[in-house]
């Protein structure tokens, strides 16, 4: 996973194409987006299943939260010797995972609930931990989903010099050794986030390189709160108890436990040799397909026959496939 792309096309040095631009133009008239929305509005229909607010949804919320306080306060409180503060910490680090996958990602995408302030509240866990919702959605939802594995504009799939996750992108000798390092770099994702990424898009006004319109009112409230909540609980409340050097080290190893598997799992989803790295053309920056069909093409599934993973990252292992019934 994560090993150098191969080589599939020329590399362009055109501006368009190094996403120097504003968004993406895709093809028009895209029938298979609008055949899939009416195979999945008929099957709601055939099923009288809820499309939100599932009372499953809300139970497997309750015990992803509960995993996470009671690790979090086991550690806190009992976890005296190392054999016991270890798998604690793995354990914080991973349901903090578990929130991400299960809850705040749904939430974000205005998918957990009918009602706007649920899927709000639901987004804002990732403020908890340590991340921002209101950065989040701009560069999840409007850059990556925008324009999924296209270079220069996905900025998820740009990590500069670190290593080379498209074809299109310069290659530099050590990335022949990338599939060995990333995993390393991976696990420091959420300190990314936490200590640089969000603070630079505050002062910087710009997320993944692109203008946005930083937080005011109660967004900035909720962005300066939830860092100050997130410090707090992870820091300043152990460092109360614990030794300083401990505490350091157990905020380390449970945001590389959760970095770790955040970082598998979307790349798992994107940056593999099934997955597709379409470039607009260079003379007008129009995609060749529809956004629906280029998101089918730049995404994969996996490891759909595991329920436990199934159930751990929310479904995010069932990225393009849908159960129609057979004709």
């Amino acid at each position: 996973m994560a090993a150098e792309p191969k080589e599939k096309t020329i590399i362009s040095e055109s501006p368009i194409l190094l996403g120097t631009t504003a968004g993406l133009k895709f093809a028009t008239g895209d029938e298979f987006h609008h055949a899939l929305r009416r195979r999945i509005d008929q099957y709601f229909a055939d099923t009288g299943q809820l499309r939100r607010d599932c009372p499953r949804m809300y139970l497997k919320t309750a015990i992803v939260l509960c995993w996470l306080a009671s690790s979090y306060l086991l550690l806190l409180f009992c976890a005296g010797t190392w054999w016991l503060a270890i798998p604690l910490t793995v354990s914080l680090g991973l349901a903090m995972a578990a929130v991400g996958f299960n809850i705040q990602h749904d939430g974000g995408h205005q998918a957990y609930s009918a009602h706007p302030w649920t899927n709000g509240l639901m987004a804002r866990t990732l403020d908890l931990l340590g991340g921002s919702s209101y950065f989040w959605a701009r560069k999840h939802n409007a850059l990556h989903h925008g324009s999924a594995n296209v270079t220069g504009h996905d900025d998820d799939i740009d990590i500069g010099i670190f290593g080379r996750l498209s074809p299109h992108q310069p290659r530099l000798g050590f990335h022949r050794f990338q599939h060995y390092y990333l995993w390393a770099l991976y696990g420091f994702l959420p300190l990314k986030w936490q200590l640089y990424d969000d603070f630079h898009a505050w002062v910087a006004g710009r997320v993944g390189g692109r203008p946005f319109a930083r937080p005011k009112g109660w967004d900035l409230a909720m962005f300066l709160g939830g860092k100050a909540a997130f410090f707090t609980l992870a820091l300043f409340v152990p460092m109360l108890m614990h030794p300083v050097w401990a505490v350091l080290l157990l905020y380390v190893t449970a945001s590389f436990v959760q970095g770790t598997a955040l970082s598998i799992v979307f790349q798992l989803a994107h940056c593999v040799e099934e997955a597709s790295f379409p470039m607009p053309e260079e003379e007008t920056g129009r995609m060749e397909t529809g956004w629906a069909v280029h998101q089918i093409e730049t995404t994969v599934d996996f490891a759909r026959e595991n329920p436990l993973l199934s159930w751990f990252i929310g479904g995010l292992n069932y990225q393009i496939a849908c159960v129609c019934p057979s004709s």
